[in-house]
């Protein structure tokens, strides 16, 4: 994941980066244009203050032409032409490219031209000059040297300012962030936001404030809903079912009333163990539970398999374990605890007679590995109430709590079928 920072940086560098790289074609059109106007003066110049010296001296028709033949050779790239009227309409401005004069090494070279008219001892003569234009590639080079150094100067500006504000702008934000990470519902103590003058923090803050409050009335509600239906439920049960087993014991009872009482004492058992399920949700839910707890998990699968070892001779079930032993994790023991002895009555319950299970625990997942014929649903395999079979005496929330457990104790569960195998997968 990216910070918010590197999110917004990232963009507007790439957006500086494209402009300045647009801009270089741009600047050398705009410099070469402007470059072309001074030369173009310049040339103008040039043809005016000729004619103008001419004039000035007053000279003869031969020797204005011996003036001209000379003035020509001094300047190559000049040339002035009698004509015996004004062919131009008006001031011709041009680039032409030629070869470079006074040059070992063939070189094409780009001039600036003017053809006018000027007028010299009253008579109309075309005037052409010709300006060398400097050297395009140079131009560019230096745009995008110059260029170059003042992206890199905006990039390390930008990254210097925004480390900065980061600092000071987003302090009250990270001081939020990290109360919000050690808030803990289960002390219900509200968090005190700190002040400050920027408005968007105080309206989170304010927000957060009705937010939290609202959670620890809820989730006081729903403790105490919690403590009052564990009494209140638990108790009546508990009377109910001695008066079941008092009444099975009756001599009395004809065999027809003895099945209904016994088909009674198995739906209240079954009563009040998804009582028991959904009191041990509603505390997770509502993280009644502490995860620092640490936890010696080979020992708890050891003594798991040993309670259990009557119902895996019940069915003629094949145990493999293979348990590394000195094993320690975070969470609850209690918790853990359920989550194994579920795993293992959930392995139990859905391998047919003579069938095999395999128990096996690394330092980072525990493995339970069931024989099976078919592959569950896994759409609906960990939700609650859900039937894997109709065959099942099930409460249909086992799977559901261990699905809970490990999210609350942030390890992952999965299922998979392979090799005519059902494999569930705790990772740690």
């Amino acid at each position: 994941m990216k910070p918010l920072l590197s999110k917004t940086t990232k963009p507007f560098l790439i957006y500086v980066l494209i402009i300045l790289i647009i801009s270089i074609p741009v600047y050398f059109i705009v410099v070469d244009t402007i470059w072309k106007n001074e030369l173009d003066e310049h040339n103008k110049t040039i043809a005016q203050k000729t004619a103008f010296e001419f004039n000035h001296l007053k000279l003869s028709d031969e020797e204005l032409k011996k003036s001209i033949m000379l003035w020509e050779k001094i300047q190559p790239e000049t040339n002035i032409q009698e004509v015996l009227a004004d062919p131009l309409k008006k001031d011709v401005y041009s680039t032409i490219e030629k070869p470079k004069l006074f040059s070992s090494e063939p070189e094409i070279e780009r001039y600036r031209s003017l053809k006018t008219v000027v007028y010299i001892n009253s008579k109309p003569y075309i005037f052409t000059v010709e300006t060398n234009i400097e050297e395009s590639q140079e131009t560019i080079a230096a745009i995008t040297v110059i260029t170059t150094f003042f992206f890199i100067m905006i990039v390390l500006g930008l990254l210097i300012l925004n480390k900065n504000l980061s600092e000071t702008v987003w302090k009250p934000f990270r001081i939020t962030l990290e109360k919000l990470k050690n808030f803990n519902l289960n002390s219900q103590n509200p968090i005190e936001f700190e002040q400050t003058d920027t408005r968007e923090f105080e309206e989170l803050h304010q927000s957060l404030r009705k937010l939290i409050d609202h959670n620890i009335l809820a989730y006081q509600t729903q403790k105490e809903f919690t403590e009052n239906a564990s009494h209140e439920l638990q108790t009546p049960l508990a009377i109910l079912k001695n008066k079941i087993d008092l009444l099975l014991q009756n001599k009395d009872l004809t065999e027809k009333q003895y099945h209904i009482v016994e088909e009674m004492n198995k739906t209240l058992t079954r009563s009040s163990r998804i009582n028991k399920n959904l009191l041990l949700l509603a505390k997770i839910d509502n993280n009644q539970f502490d995860t620092h707890e640490k936890i010696q998990i080979d020992t708890l699968i050891t003594q798991s398999l040993a309670l259990l070892e009557e119902h895996f001779q019940q069915k003629n079930i094949t145990l493999t374990s293979n348990v590394n032993p000195g094993i320690n994790v975070c969470g609850d023991g209690g918790l853990t605890e359920v989550l194994i002895n579920n795993l293992l009555i959930n392995a139990i319950r859905y391998t047919d007679f003579d069938g095999s299970v395999s128990v096996k625990l690394t330092h980072s997942s525990l493995e339970i590995t069931n024989s099976g014929s078919e592959k569950l649903n896994a759409d609906f395999l960990f939700k609650r109430f859900s039937r894997l079979s109709t065959e099942n005496k099930g409460s249909g929330l086992g799977l559901a709590i261990i699905k809970q457990i490990c999210r609350f104790q942030s390890w992952n569960v999965d299922y998979k079928f392979e090799n005519r195998s059902h494999v569930f997968t705790v990772l740690f």
